[in-house]
């Protein structure tokens, strides 16, 4: 593993403090190796460079794991610190954003986020909400055309709780009743009740949360097992390529975060990335027409098939 350059030595350090501050417990050597990409003997340089200039720190020892920890009293860095206009900006834009979308509760927890860094500022507020103005009036986020759920508050908080304890849910789908075990949520164009129905097996399934309704807890747990949301959101293997046309315009697009794209000697592209539902795909694939081709899984090909088909006999009826 190789070290890096010295001219981000000092900028290292300064974030190594605020890694500490962040952490109730501090960091260890691991987190500060992991957290840098730096070898061992670099992360106990740092360390030690750190301790030497802020004698404050603290070394405490996890006697059940056998691991030292490193870090600082509470509020000790509190002055050393602050926050920009366009950290704030970024903040009160992405809040917009998800007022836009329907999601009440985070811009609820943004907004609280929002007030509680003001409020670690307050030395510094007229200053900054000069700043703040400017930019707010400056830079904005282009109109996105998608659907448009709104989320009743009550019903989410209620599918966390049931998270938060394990407990199942019983509630209306489409009008029909169900009791569920909530595993997970996931936010896309749509928000996402990830959860296994009652005598319907163990599959997790993916529902739509704005088509519940009439929800409540009951009095009944449930095991998830090793169910893995961040595996559960990758479980589909897609492979799609794209005509040469559609070249420049494939290679600076943003499928997805586990995406990997090829450029193929004849032009074309191939894109493979994970994905958790085949449905949501199949809508993304109408916007580029006949310039991509399903190659996996066969599953999604079939679907998609059956849509276009779908389409057609719909478009040609009087």
């Amino acid at each position: 593993m190789e070290d890096k350059p010295r001219y981000s030595r000092a900028a290292d350090i300064l974030s190594l403090m605020i890694l500490m501050q962040s952490r109730v417990q501090g960091v260890t050597l691991n987190d500060i190796m992991k957290e840098f990409s730096v070898s061992r003997r670099t992360a106990e340089r740092m360390r030690d460079s750190l301790m030497l200039a802020v004698p404050q720190i603290q070394k405490i020892e996890n006697f059940k794991t056998r691991e030292k920890y490193w870090g600082f009293p509470n509020s000790y860095m509190r002055e050393i610190i602050s926050f920009t206009p366009e950290e704030l900006a970024n903040l009160e834009k992405l809040k917009e954003y998800q007022k836009e979308q329907g999601f009440e509760d985070k811009e609820k927890l943004l907004d609280q986020t929002i007030n509680k860094i003001r409020a670690l500022s307050r030395k510094k507020l007229p200053k900054l909400d000069n700043a703040l103005e400017i930019l707010m009036q400056t830079e904005g986020f282009a109109v996105k055309q998608m659907p448009k759920h709104k989320i009743d508050t009550d019903l989410l908080e209620t599918v966390r709780n049931a998270m938060k304890e394990n407990k199942k849910i019983k509630a209306k789908y489409n009008g029909k009743d169900k009791v569920l075990a909530p595993y997970g949520l996931i936010y896309g164009s749509k928000v996402y009740l990830i959860g296994v129905e009652e005598d319907k097996g163990t599959e997790p399934y993916c529902y739509l949360l704005h088509k519940f309704s009439e929800i409540k807890l009951i009095n009944e747990t449930f095991d998830k097992g090793d169910f893995n949301l961040d595996k559960f959101s990758k479980k589909i293997d897609v492979k799609l390529l794209f005509a040469a046309s559609a070249k420049d315009d494939v290679l600076n697009y943003y499928f997805h975060s586990t995406q990997k794209m090829k450029q193929n000697e004849d032009g074309t592209v191939t894109v493979k990335f994970k994905a958790s539902g085949e449905y949501e795909i199949m809508w993304h694939l109408f916007r580029w027409g006949c310039d991509v081709k399903v190659l996996a899984p066969t599953s999604l090909k079939k679907q998609y098939i059956e849509l276009l088909e779908n389409t057609m006999k719909h478009q040609k009826k009087k």
